[in-house]
């Protein structure tokens, strides 16, 4: 009997967050065929639902970043101010992330090594969030930030700076290195200073001429 889309779906969130439990319990990644053991589903039903390995790792990409996607969607529907909203738009991702690790330091990193080991299929997580950012760079430059620089210049531009809060294996290595103070600053300094007015010779700073 063919599954309906709500039922698809209800068996796909609770299979990926059971694939995240087991992935605590056991402290490793957790195979389609262990899945399909653990699910409690016949064979046939359980690829109804995941057709291979593929389908069962981006329905747990979902549910793991889940939060992350949320905080972005509600940061981009705010009237913040650019400046803030670009601080708010990366720290209440780091926050999502930081508590886990403090909650888990084990638990995080395999989950954030499942996700390397996997980048392709987590890619389009990548780029939603790049599309977000986008749409934020194009509203502080409608406030006269970033000036003379292209879009994806821009983003190229910002994604480098603050990489390291976006960046999920970063709070591995750098833990309490990292901080929402310092990330004040640096958004602030962005703001600042990022533009491309000064041409080709001294591109993106106020002083500092970039010598051919």
């Amino acid at each position: 009997m063919a599954l309906s889309p709500e039922a698809r779906e209800s068996e796909r969130k609770r299979i990926a967050q059971l694939v995240l439990d087991l992935v605590k319990e056991r402290g490793t990644e957790i195979s389609y065929t262990v899945a399909l053991s653990e699910s409690g589903l016949t064979r046939g039903r359980f690829e109804m639902v995941f057709a291979d390995y593929d389908e069962l790792f981006d329905a747990v990409a979902q549910v793991w970043l889940a939060p992350h996607m949320k905080v972005m969607e509600e940061v981009l529907a705010t009237d913040l101010p650019p400046p803030r909203k670009m601080y708010e738009f990366f720290c209440r991702r780091f926050v999502i992330s930081r508590s886990r690790f403090r909650e888990d330091p084990e638990n995080y990193t395999m989950i954030s090594e499942m996700g390397a080991a996997n980048f392709e299929k987590v890619r389009s997580y990548v780029d939603l969030a790049d599309h977000y950012l986008a749409e934020l760079i194009v509203q502080a430059q409608a406030d006269g930030y970033f000036a003379g620089l292209e879009i994806d210049e821009a983003l190229s531009l910002v994604n480098q700076m603050i990489s390291t809060y976006a960046t999920p294996d970063a709070i591995i290595y750098l833990g309490d290195k990292l901080t929402e103070e310092k990330l004040a600053r640096i958004v602030d300094t962005m703001f600042a200073g990022l533009s491309g007015e000064m041409g080709e010779s001294a591109r993106g700073v106020n002083t500092l001429k970039v010598l051919n």
